[in-house]
């Protein structure tokens, strides 16, 4: 057998089942800062707690949603290994993406993985679709939900 056909069968034996947790992160307003500056995003919802607490429901300054997406890649890391002979992994799209829930600045984030599917595309290339849910910790409602696409790519 070779790497890409055992890590696809390894793969679908666990298509519906949640293949990881990540570590917790806190979103603090130097992260929202730093991220502003990036991408020249600066509306004051984001980087004027006093005028987010006084002008708006949130309590305060809010993380951007895409600083929150953005953090899905962090999750990743601490949720997946490369398998072997895969030379590395590819960001492929979204099939959905839901913002749900304001990420206030000082919250703590965490994403959970459940892998929903496995193609295999060519002789290198395996595309895996996972659930993404984006946790606030001590929320029931999520910040985001997404439909995440990844393509894990094979030495030839």
């Amino acid at each position: 057998m070779t790497h890409i056909e055992t890590a696809k069968a390894a793969m679908e034996a666990q298509i519906g089942t949640e293949v990881g947790v990540s570590n917790w992160i806190t979103v603090d307003q130097a992260m929202i800062d730093d991220f502003a500056k990036t991408t020249h995003d600066d509306q004051w919802i984001h980087i004027d707690p006093e005028r987010a607490k006084a002008e708006t429901p949130f309590g305060g300054a809010i993380a951007h949603g895409f600083l929150t997406l953005s953090l899905a890649s962090r999750f990743a890391y601490d949720c997946f290994d490369m398998a072997e002979g895969q030379v590395m992994g590819i960001n492929y799209g979204f099939n959905k993406l839901r913002f749900l829930k304001p990420v206030t600045a000082g919250s703590r984030l965490r994403g959970r993985f459940v892998l929903t599917s496995v193609t295999q595309r060519n002789a290198t290339d395996l595309l895996r679709e996972n659930a993404l849910t984006i946790e606030i910790e001590g929320s029931d409602t999520p910040a985001l939900v997404a439909d995440w696409l990844g393509l894990a790519v094979f030495e030839a």
